[in-house]
């Protein structure tokens, strides 16, 4: 049987998951091409969801989060769609954001914790809808050894004390594995205790991966393909060059 998770439960993961995901400012990246607001924190491209015991901890601790209001039908078939103990919420934006009071999604973002077919947590996946507009997910290779750490501890703790949570992300992580397979793609992974995994397409092996794996996608393929992006989105770029590694 799932077990309640709680504010205090909530706490405790906001405690133990502070880590920067990287020592660069990847939202400084994708906002040029997004009316300077970064991607994730952007609810017309992603919603965050939250567990009402965490919606409750959040509305203690700040006026930072309300309930998500659907701008259009997508918006609001997403929401009609959620588990009746998860709420959408929004922010006041990444101008004000508050890193003590950031949801575990906006924590773990763009990152879930993948599980192969026989129910073992090998790392962390990424939301592939995300990676035509994620800056990170296309270099993955700078996210810290710390993030990683802090994220496998946190996800293991919601696991032993709700395991509807837990069937979510296995069950996430096999359509992961039906997408890739559709595509014939290898899906790369951080894996739990760093450097990089990949899962291959139809027979689901495990093989070892490097940086050179991790596939850039849309305007983040290279630093000309990034330039012409944001000066069609009327954006500037940014001082720090994005493309590393």
């Amino acid at each position: 049987m799932t077990q309640n998770m709680r504010p205090t439960d909530f706490k405790a993961i906001y405690d133990r998951f502070q880590a920067n995901v990287s020592r660069f400012d990847c939202g400084r990246f994708c906002a040029p091409l997004n009316n300077g607001q970064p991607v994730c924190c952007d609810t017309t491209h992603a919603i965050p969801v939250v567990d009402k015991p965490e919606f409750a901890l959040l509305k203690s601790r700040t006026d930072l989060w309300t309930r998500f209001k659907p701008h259009d039908a997508t918006a609001r078939n997403i929401v009609s769609g959620l588990h009746k103990d998860c709420v959408a919420v929004e922010c006041k934006g990444a101008r004000f954001c508050e890193r003590d009071n950031r949801t575990l999604a906006c924590r773990a973002f763009p990152f879930y914790p993948y599980f192969d077919r026989k129910g073992e947590l090998l790392g962390l996946g990424t939301y592939w809808i995300f990676a035509d507009r994620c800056w990170l997910m296309s270099n993955m290779q700078v996210v810290e050894r710390d993030f990683i750490k802090e994220f496998i501890a946190a996800y293991e703790y919601v696991f032993e004390r709700d395991t509807g949570e837990l069937q979510a992300m296995k069950d996430h992580s096999a359509n992961h594995r039906r997408v890739a397979t559709r595509n014939n793609q290898p899906i790369v992974l951080i894996a739990r205790d760093g450097g990089f995994i990949k899962i291959m397409p139809r027979t689901h092996e495990v093989r070892p991966a490097t940086e050179r794996d991790i596939v850039k996608t849309g305007p983040y393929k290279n630093p000309r393909a990034y330039a012409k992006a944001v000066k069609e989105a009327g954006g500037e770029l940014p001082a720090q060059s994005p493309f590393i590694g």
